[in-house]
């Protein structure tokens, strides 16, 4: 049965390729999932930081794992609406397919060390557009992931999947021009204006969404979705993995507690999480709030900009205030008992050390200019930085490489640098 939730405006490909053969089995969004998930960008994430640093333990979320979750909490959204809201229907609902692709390519542009790499690669390149994640994300799917010298390959998204992945809209310049300073996030890259304008069809925003926050909150039902179900996986998971680390434990919860102006709700929430970290039954107890924040989710009718052209734009996701509220509590509860707490700040600071000093001990030899130094990065990195012709545009190749960097991988090109004892000449680059 054909959904016609999507028409041939979702289902227009950039640039065009040609059409499938007779005996393709597979949806474009399945194409467009399965290309995310036999990418090289997706497999590194297997080694980038989620909230701990990769590689030390076993037992918490990676960039990877992360991602796995989001996608499955995505899928599970779209099946709970379809059965559950009355304005869809068999042959009218949103594409689990193309809402698990949105949320498995989410997290694809992230550097290594997680939030501290990205604070930090937003600063280095301050002076040649900024770096951000999703901006990052946006350009190796359009540009970088089946990449050559000379010759820039997406994955030739659909304009439905290029505005999934498309979290925020408003472009490092407009940013700049709003607020006088250059943003420290939630932005795209000045040359992606284009794919802004593709996913937009040439239509200009009415006046009222055209300040940053209008375009950033402009967002179609499948990154409302992905948005929603990030939210609740790290929420949640951080949580868990916060637990089994030690940074959370009953006594210092209720510590924390004490020092909160909490609400009724708020306080029986943090109890019954002290019971169940006694109890030693944290793992289920999470597990079950998933299907709760699941349950959380509504559609409403929008109308505005697009929401003639696509049904992508003529919904919007509500969340019970409750469960929104529940999600709110975890995430102070993470901020303040582990990303604050000095072992994780003294991990930040050696990631955002080691990316500093690596940046630019290779920016002065292979970014200011072709020969300007010894050639310290791999001959494929340099012949990709040899085929730009600004200055701006060799260190957005060398973002694009320190950024594609896993958190070992970051850490022995360092000390490759650095190091005096470590490293050989035979060693792979």
């Amino acid at each position: 049965m054909q959904n016609s939730f999507y028409t041939k405006f979702d289902l227009e490909r950039f640039p065009e390729s040609a059409q499938p053969d007779a005996r393709e089995y597979r949806s474009a969004f399945e194409i467009e999932r399965d290309r995310i998930v036999f990418s090289y960008p997706f497999r590194r994430l297997q080694s980038k930081t989620q909230v701990f640093q990769s590689g030390e333990y076993d037992f918490y979320r990676t960039r990877l794992t992360h991602s796995i979750e989001v996608a499955k909490i995505g899928r599970s959204i779209c099946k709970y609406l379809r059965v559950n809201s009355d304005l869809l229907a068999d042959d009218f609902y949103i594409d689990p397919d193309l809402t698990e692709a949105v949320c498995l390519a989410h997290d694809m542009g992230h550097p290594p060390f997680g939030h501290i790499g990205e604070r930090k690669l937003n600063e280095l390149m301050a002076a040649h557009g900024g770096f951000e994640g999703n901006g990052q994300t946006l350009r190796i799917l359009t540009e970088l992931i089946y990449e050559r010298p000379g010759r820039t390959k997406g994955i030739a998204p659909t304009r439905a999947f290029l505005d999934g992945v498309m979290k925020y809209k408003a472009l490092h310049a407009e940013h700049k021009e709003a607020t006088g300073r250059a943003p420290e996030n939630h932005f795209i890259y000045d040359d992606q204006a284009q794919w802004r304008e593709t996913v937009f069809d040439g239509q200009k925003p009415p006046a009222g969404m055209q300040s940053p926050e209008a375009l950033n909150a402009f967002k179609s039902i499948e990154c409302q979705i992905m948005d929603w179900a990030d939210d609740t996986a790290y929420s949640l998971h951080d949580i868990v993995d916060g637990i089994h680390a030690r940074y959370i434990t009953a006594g210092s919860l209720n510590d924390w507690a004490e020092e909160q102006e909490l609400n009724e709700a708020q306080a029986q929430q943090v109890d019954k999480l002290c019971q169940v970290i006694r109890e030693n039954r944290y793992e289920p107890y999470f597990g079950s709030r998933i299907g709760r924040f699941v349950h959380g989710c509504s559609l409403v009718r929008r109308e505005g900009f697009l929401s003639d052209r696509t049904q992508r734009h003529a919904f919007d996701l509500k969340i019970d205030p409750a469960v929104k509220a529940e999600s709110k509590l975890y995430k102070q509860i993470a901020l303040h008992l582990i990303f604050k707490s000095t072992q994780l700040q003294q991990i930040e600071f050696k990631g955002g050390y080691i990316l500093e000093r690596l940046f630019q001990g290779l920016a002065e030899h292979c970014a200011e200019g072709k020969g300007a130094g010894l050639r310290i990065l791999s001959p494929q990195v340099l012949e990709l930085m040899d085929h730009e012709t600004s200055t701006t545009g060799r260190y957005r190749r060398l973002c694009d490489h320190v950024a594609g960097l896993t958190d070992g991988l970051a850490v022995r090109t360092y000390k490759r640098l650095y190091d005096a004892d470590f490293g050989s000449i035979a060693e792979l680059v």
